[in-house]
């Protein structure tokens, strides 16, 4: 998906990453890595954040994979549910704070 199409719980999201909101951390989005695109990265944490959404539905397999790739390169994943995003965004917001004081 590019950087024009996304999807609203994406725009929700990104509120919260930009501009080194989350703890003082950069986070890109829709950051290629190798072959594949993540909707957000921070490369100082090495930490890629996907919104699964109805895109995904049915391309679980090809998820997996790709995750996999990307996890033996060193990238580590949140992923978050398109109507969790929808419905408990601060409950999200605090799940990502909390991974990365957990993991920074």
């Amino acid at each position: 998906m590019l950087r024009n199409n996304s999807t609203q719980t994406e725009i929700y999201l990104w509120n919260h990453l930009k501009k080194k909101q989350m703890r003082g951390f950069d986070f890109d989005r829709q950051r290629p890595i190798d072959n594949y695109i993540v909707d957000f990265y921070c490369k100082d944490l090495q930490l890629a954040i996907e919104i699964d959404g109805e895109s995904h539905v049915g391309n679980e397999k090809y998820d997996e994979e790709r995750q996999k790739k990307l996890e033996s390169l060193g990238v580590r994943f949140l992923r978050f549910d398109d109507e969790v995003i929808r419905y408990d965004l601060d409950g999200v917001v605090k799940a990502i704070e909390r991974w990365i004081d957990e993991n920074r």
